[in-house]
């Protein structure tokens, strides 16, 4: 009987910890296509190309098993929905890719990793525009998600307009990177980081959207191939337009494709599949909460794999918005903690005749009891 108990303990850990495990592992796998792509980008890969190499890539890897494993439950594709669909593959695969692509390459990869913080801010502002959050300004965790949201704010502006010393954490022999990362710096520092805090809004506000269409198409991976194929064509036509030289198209035995199939593959279809599981189960604004972890494993690859400095202004910045997103978390979690109470409070039943037993589910905090209610107590 005790082991029982201990397994069934063990197990709802683990389902409490999936969700964190799932979205730390994300960071690791996005900190990776900042220092592959940022690579890539110095080499001269064309960011409206590697855009669309990246969702093409994506889908045809999810779309096979969105075939089959979903065949059974995916919903029917209405225009309402198709129209969902339409817009997240143009906010995320062409707005946000692209945006992130250029503003990364006038920018470093340490950089574009840390202005992500800004994402839970104004993921927490647009859930409640469309009413996904609450806020009770009596309630001390909710003043907490506000001053939370106001203290990202002025991290993310330093980091735009003050950029002050720069660190070399590792010395590294042969600066040529280092040389060329510099001279981007020089001259578009301003704009690329504006270009990376805008990709942030059109990255919020995919996380939203999708929100609200996976209530509408409940089916995960058929989702994740629809977006990664719009997203396809749309890049391919923005493309087009932007680049004509069609050289700029071909692609080797190099690091441009190793950019394209692993951003492709573990930053658009695994991530948009494990996000959209998790957006269901814990909300937009709780998968966005890992960010600085993507940030801190970002720095250390960029600083040894790229030669990259660290600057004061990133530094300050960033402490700014970690600490205004943690206290945006602290509050969430009130919030949390206070919806699972409410929800575990057992409502009356009217009874009317005889002896009744009302068997109560099993819930986390014990096993099912029996609650008897006479006849009597209910008269009034």
């Amino acid at each position: 009987m005790g082991d029982k108990m201990q397994n069934g303990r063990l197990s709802l850990a683990l389902d409490k910890a999936k969700p964190y495990l799932a979205m730390a592992s994300l960071q690791v796998g996005f900190a990776g296509m900042y220092i592959i792509t940022m690579f890539s980008l110095q080499q001269g890969m064309n960011h409206y190309i590697l855009a669309v190499y990246r969702h093409f890539v994506a889908t045809i890897v999810i779309a096979p098993f969105a075939l089959v494993l979903e065949r059974k439950i995916r919903p029917k594709l209405t225009l309402p929905i198709f129209l969902r669909i339409l817009v997240l593959g143009f906010l995320e695969p062409v707005i946000d890719q692209n945006l992130y692509y250029l503003g990364m390459k006038y920018t470093t990869a340490t950089l574009a990793s840390a202005t992500v913080n800004v994402i839970p801010a104004i993921t927490f502002v647009m859930a409640l525009v469309f009413r996904l959050e609450r806020v009770n300004l009596r309630k001390v965790h909710s003043i907490a998600k506000i001053v939370g949201t106001i203290v990202m704010v002025p991290g993310a502006v330093i980091m735009t307009l003050y950029k002050g010393p720069a660190f070399n954490f590792i010395k590294l022999q042969g600066g040529g990177h280092h040389s060329a990362t510099n001279e981007a710096e020089a001259k578009h520092w301003v704009a690329g980081t504006l270009m990376l805090l805008a990709r942030c809004w059109g990255w919020s506000g995919f996380y939203i959207l999708q929100s609200f269409t996976l209530k509408m198409y409940p089916a995960e991976l058929s989702l994740t191939a629809l977006i990664c194929f719009v997203g396809t064509i749309g890049g391919a036509a923005v493309s087009f337009a932007m680049e004509r030289d069609m050289n700029a198209w071909k692609i080797g035995w190099d690091s441009s494709l190793l950019a394209a199939v692993y951003s492709g593959v573990v930053c658009s279809g695994i991530a948009y599949y494990a996000q959209g599981v998790v957006i269901r189960e814990q909300g937009p604004v709780f998968v966005t909460a890992f960010s600085p972890l993507c940030m801190i494993i970002t720095a250390g690859l960029g600083s040894v794999l790229l030669a990259e400095n660290i600057h004061l202004g990133s530094i300050i910045g960033t402490l700014l918005i970690i600490f205004g997103l943690y206290t945006v978390l602290w509050g969430k979690s009130k919030d949390q903690q206070n919806s699972t109470t409410e929800e575990g409070k057992v409502q009356e039943l009217p009874i009317t005749d005889g002896t009744k037993s009302i068997n109560l589910e099993d819930s986390i905090e014990g096993p099912a009891r029996i609650l008897k209610i006479t006849a009597e107590s209910q008269e009034t």
